[in-house]
């Protein structure tokens, strides 16, 4: 999902009723769950889970066939697909940069000539040019093909300070699973005889230049129910994975362990710790001691380490706390620690750094070497704010001058200095990159990305729609100032509401271009579920409550009809992985409301989804189907289901991935597949490559563009809707 469970670690009928009275009038939502599926014994789609298998691979391609067929056939996929091609391979994009510890600049880089992609560095007065002069470290396209291996890079971590070597993960197809392997940077080469580390989830990191913290697969009984590692251990030069010593073991009902090193901005070590994930949201952070023992932390269950700045841990908490020194915390509140006092007595008093009010949540937190720099959200719009830590009483606070009423997010942060880049960007507002001095509070332009869509005469608005229980859900609509408010404009509802990822106002060139400029009305729902007014709106629709994120996604569709900016021969909703069950719910609750769904990488069969991995990592969201009262919950809304016969479902497409080692693959297939059973049309992809992104390269992700705005075209904008209710 977009959150991972390591700590390890993107987008978008009749009016004179009330909402309730729409929701009672649903055929689909009365209909009570039947016995289709309900167990391994009901279910004649199981086979489907079978990633690779001989009959479960023929099935896929067969539909891959016929979808495409239908898809490409259409003599729009050509025109969308080159718009998505040119969008996503084009070089005037903004290149995001990562301070190194000597104030140079990285950046990964993927154009037409570089599909897989380069990882670069230059100075940061060349990055501050027009046209910067960049040095390869490493090409993985070159890479692949030498080696003969579809590489997608995964990102590299280097020891500090010096930061020469480097582990770099690598992943077969874009599977979550990477292989590790050391890298010289002065070089440019991997090293003979280093780190090599092989397949696996987790993770590794350096101690020192001849020691690292591993978190692998280690063989039978080391990994989770979740598919994580269960095990820590510390790996030194020259020993193979057996020979590394076990510094940490969790439970096999956790979702994964972790360590890391807690360093300073001079990279040097101040704490070595452990986390341990005991669900996707509580977990532990233990200390690592000089003898190989460990000392559990005095933290929240559900809390994140921040930052280290001027020798202040900063945490926040989900939950409301009361800390070993008496003092009460409230659920989102941000706070710190004299490090070295707090570790030796727990007691010691922390400082309140944030509280945020009641419609604000904290989206990001960083920190230059001397202040802490955090990312807030009023309302769904953005601000940054520096604060510098106080040998006592409240920290100093101070607003970085940057346009309002958009999206703000802090990108990498020097180590150096109190220099952080910031980025800006709004639905009309093409992404701007600052470079702000944090101490100053001054900040100014480095890049900014071309118009790459023609947003002459569109708008933007935001409006609340009351859901079941009365709740008001914030949502976008990206419209022609001129949209007639008759029903007849072609709409795409895009919707997550889960793991507390907020959907902020984003510039999104594919959305522009291929459905903003040719008509289309663009809609984002702020559900519950979601994390745009902190830890409790996000919490407010967990296990039981799940349904009431689904009825904020259905009060917005209602919402929009009743407005007149659509009706359901014209609106279509999209999501991908936990969004793709939220497709799913409305599909079959309210399908009545909707005449297309784009449904990615979904999650779909919910009486399953613990089962199939990486899904036990979930149960803290969803509840645990194998406890009957929990498994009640999920019953009444798990779309596998709840599919049946006689319903207004339009012809969905959904797509996949084989390579996705997070979302099974199996959700997809087997939705298809009973939708086919029970009589419906429905467009099925699978690519065979790509993992959860469902796109390895930029040539699969703009056909996969391209399929989805083809099908939106046919459902949505042809006269008549495709399919529509005569």
């Amino acid at each position: 999902m977009n959150r991972t469970a390591a700590a390890l670690a993107a987008l978008l009928a009749s009016t004179c009723l009330s909402s309730a009275a729409m929701a009672q009038s649903s055929p689909a939502a009365s209909a009570a769950p039947g016995g289709f599926a309900t167990s391994d014994a009901t279910d004649p789609w199981l086979w489907l889970e079978e990633i690779e298998g001989e009959r479960a691979m023929a099935w896929v391609e067969a539909h891959n066939a016929q979808s495409l067929g239908v898809l490409r056939g259409d003599p729009r996929f050509e025109t969308l697909h080159a718009q998505a091609l040119e969008i996503v391979e084009s070089r005037d994009r903004i290149p995001f940069p990562g301070f190194n510890h000597d104030g140079t600049i990285d950046n990964f880089w993927q154009d037409a000539n570089h599909v897989r992609g380069v990882w670069r560095t230059t100075t940061l007065d060349s990055y501050r040019s027009a046209e910067p002069q960049w040095e390869t470290i490493l090409d993985v396209d070159a890479l692949a093909a030498a080696e003969g291996k579809n590489w997608v890079y995964k990102g590299a971590t280097c020891l500090p300070p010096e930061e020469t070597r480097c582990l770099v993960s690598l992943s077969d197809g874009g599977k979550d699973a990477v292989t590790i392997r050391e890298f010289d940077r002065t070089t440019k080469t991997f090293v003979e005889g280093g780190f090599v580390l092989p397949e696996s989830k987790g993770g590794a990191s350096w101690v020192d230049a001849d020691t690292l913290l591993v978190s692998r697969d280690f063989g039978p009984g080391s990994m989770t129910t979740s598919g994580y590692p269960m095990i820590v251990k510390v790996l030194r030069r020259g020993q193979t994975l057996d020979q590394a010593q076990t510094v940490f073991t969790g439970q096999p009902t956790d979702v994964s362990v972790s360590g890391y090193s807690l360093r300073d901005a001079d990279g040097n070590i101040r704490a070595t710790l452990i986390n341990r994930g005991v669900n996707f949201y509580e977990g532990e952070t233990h200390r690592l001691n000089a003898d190989g023992t460990t000392t559990k932390l005095e933290l929240p269950a559900k809390s994140s380490i921040n930052a280290l700045v001027q020798g202040q841990l900063v945490v926040t908490t989900d939950q409301d706390w009361t800390a070993p020194s008496g003092q009460e915390f409230r659920t989102g509140d941000v706070i710190a620690w004299d490090l070295d006092r707090w570790l030796a007595d727990p007691a010691t008093p922390a400082q309140l750094v944030i509280r945020p009010g009641e419609r604000e949540a904290v989206e990001g937190i960083s920190n230059t070497r001397n202040r802490l720099v955090v990312a807030m959200t009023e309302n769904v719009r953005g601000a940054v704010y520096v604060y510098e830590p106080a040998a006592s009483g409240p920290w100093s606070r101070t607003r970085l001058d940057l346009p309002e009423n958009v999206t703000v997010g802090v990108g990498s942060a020097s180590e150096r200095d109190d220099r952080v880049f910031v980025s800006v960007a709004g639905y009309l507002t093409p992404s701007s990159l600052y470079l702000a001095d944090a101490a100053a509070g001054e900040a100014g332009v480095v890049k900014s990305l071309p118009a790459k869509f023609d947003a002459e005469g569109l708008t933007v608005e935001q409006f609340e729609a009351r859901s079941a229980d009365g709740t008001m859900i914030p949502y976008f609509v990206v419209h022609r100032e001129a949209m007639p408010l008759d029903g007849s404009n072609p709409t795409l509802l895009y919707g997550y509401g889960g793991y507390q990822v907020s959907l902020l106002p984003g510039y999104s060139a594919t959305v522009g271009k291929l459905w903003l400029e040719r008509g289309g009305v663009y809609v984002v729902a702020n559900t519950r579920g979601g994390g745009e007014f902190g830890p409790r709106w996000h919490q407010a629709a967990l296990q039981q409550n799940r349904q009431r994120a689904h009825e904020d996604f259905q009060a917005v569709a209602e919402d929009l009809i009743r407005r007149g900016i659509t009706s359901q021969p014209r609106l279509g909703i999209m999501g991908g992985s936990q969004g793709g069950l939220f497709m799913g719910a409305m599909l079959t609750q309210r399908p009545d409301l909707i005449n297309a769904a784009v449904i990615q990488v979904p999650l779909f069969d919910m009486l399953r989804f613990h089962k199939l991995l990486a899904g036990a990592s979930w149960i803290a969201e969803y509840g645990d189907p194998d406890i009957p009262e929990q498994r009640a919950w999920i019953e009444q809304y798990s779309p596998y289901q709840r599919l049946a016969a006689g319903q207004p479902y339009p012809e969905v497409f959904i797509h996949t991935s084989t390579k996705d080692d997070r979302v099974h693959p199996g959700h997809a297939r087997k939705a298809a597949a009973r939708l086919e059973e029970l009589g419906y049309p429905v467009l099925f992809y699978e690519n065979t490559d790509g993992g959860h992104a469902a796109g390895a390269n930029l040539r699969e992700t703009a056909r996969r563009l391209a399929l989805e705005y083809t099908y939106l075209t046919r459902r949505l904008m042809d006269q008549p809707a495709a399919g529509a209710a005569e």
